[in-house]
């Protein structure tokens, strides 16, 4: 005889992260879905990241075909949707300013119930940059990890010559915590390593309004519970 399981009422949410969305005075970050991904896409598409002589990210994907570029991207999120879990996993907001989708924010936790530490990475595209988004959306995700979270400290890297990751990162607080030596574009290239500890967060005159982070999502993150 089959064994049903006992009936569940509600049933929970199947993908806890969904509608998990953050604001700012000029920004919205909401958890990525493939309806925002195609968005992210064609904007990368008719904006581009950055110059054609320059490569800011350790892994070149920017420079793949660009018949193929969208496809790549919309792979590596899903691949990061399959694997999350309690042990690893990462937030990937799409960014919008005034409607229209201009990047992306991620923060990174692995073993986060124990180790209470977050890593962080961006990017926006060419027209939306030069206006402060970049410290306002991660500032956001600052604020989110240190309150919401339970963080006790970010993390962020950056190569040398990426003046605007390195602006950002010391606007907002952060220290030097090493350097390391990669190959990057087949040249010897130092990443620059730094941190921010909770209590040295320079934070923002805004207060930031969080959406969606439930219970659930607090479990399958193993993070702090929402208040209230």
């Amino acid at each position: 005889m089959d064994v049903l399981p006992a009936p569940i009422d509600p049933v929970p949410d199947p993908w806890p992260l969904a509608g998990l969305t953050l604001r700012t005075p000029r920004l919205e970050l909401r958890i990525e879905d493939d309806a925002s991904l195609r968005e992210l896409v064609e904007a990368v598409h008719g904006s581009g990241i950055h110059p054609s002589s320059e490569l800011p990210f350790r892994t070149p994907w920017t420079r793949a075909d660009p018949r193929y570029l969208g496809r790549g991207m919309a792979q590596y999120y899903w691949g990061n949707r399959a694997r999350a879990s309690s042990e690893w996993w990462t937030l990937t907001f799409v960014v919008r300013a005034q409607g229209r989708v201009v990047g992306m924010q991620d923060v990174v936790g692995d073993r986060f119930g124990v180790r209470r530490e977050v890593s962080t990475g961006s990017y926006l595209v060419r027209h939306a940059q030069g206006r402060g988004h970049g410290t306002e959306m991660r500032a956001a995700v600052l604020a989110f990890a240190f309150d919401h979270l339970g963080a006790l400290v970010a993390r962020s890297e950056y190569l040398a010559g990426n003046a605007r990751s390195a602006a950002v990162s010391a606007r907002l607080g952060y220290r030097d915590d090493g350097t390391a030596t990669i190959v990057h574009d087949d040249e010897r290239v130092t990443e620059y390593r730094v941190r921010l500890d909770r209590e040295a967060f320079a934070r923002p005159g805004w207060e930031l309004v969080v959406e969606g982070y439930t219970a659930d999502l607090a479990e399958f993150l193993a993070a702090a519970p929402p208040v209230g």
